[in-house]
């Protein structure tokens, strides 16, 4: 028990996928101009990432590694997230239109969002049992939502402040994210005993 609650830890905080493995700024520079869009594309995400490693994690095991298809592995993970994002897509503009809205183009994009895949090979990579996938998957994805939710409401205190013309936009997005990443690397000598 105390692996997996390691696992997620480390997933989320220390190996965060954006801030430490630098996988999907795409959306983090995108939706964290206003806390809702972000909130709610962490949500999205988290559910995607989810499903694709439990997925990816079931037909690698039982289809592609046994009949040795592993060159199939990334077209055939591109066509499960793609497939969770179209369905969570449907969900999101059933359940809450405006949330579609303002998520715009990024909601479709997380199918090319190469956290997600950059997740599922890495579970493939590091050959995780059943559990451990789902764990780490989901870590990972609370820590994405995390550093999202983080950086937008750090967006929105920007957007108030007296920020140089020169700097203003998305070079001070880029030294903030950076000044983020640099205070969750503080992160990585926990669970060192």
């Amino acid at each position: 028990m105390k692996e997996y609650v390691l696992l997620m830890f480390t997933a989320a905080l220390v190996n965060n996928v954006i801030l430490g493995r630098f996988l999907g700024l795409c959306p983090t520079m995108g939706v964290t101009t206003r806390l809702d869009a972000a909130v709610g594309m962490g949500m999205a995400t988290t559910f995607v990432m989810t499903v694709a490693a439990i997925a990816g994690w079931t037909v690698n095991t039982l289809l592609l590694a046994p009949f040795e298809l592993g060159y199939l592995r990334t077209i055939t993970f591109i066509l499960i997230i793609a497939s969770t994002v179209q369905f969570t897509e449907m969900v999101v503009k059933k359940v809450s239109p405006e949330l579609f809205k303002l998520l715009g183009i990024y909601l479709p994009l997380i199918t090319t969002n190469c956290a997600v895949l950059g997740i599922a090979l890495l579970l493939v990579a590091d050959k995780m049992s059943f559990i451990a996938s789902i764990l780490f998957a989901l870590g990972s994805a609370i820590g994405f939502s995390l550093v999202l939710v983080i950086f937008a409401g750090l967006r929105e205190r920007l957007a108030l402040a007296d920020v140089p013309r020169l700097f203003a936009g998305p070079p001070i997005a880029f030294i903030v994210v950076s000044l983020l990443a640099l205070a969750f690397m503080g992160f990585s000598g926990m669970g060192a005993s």
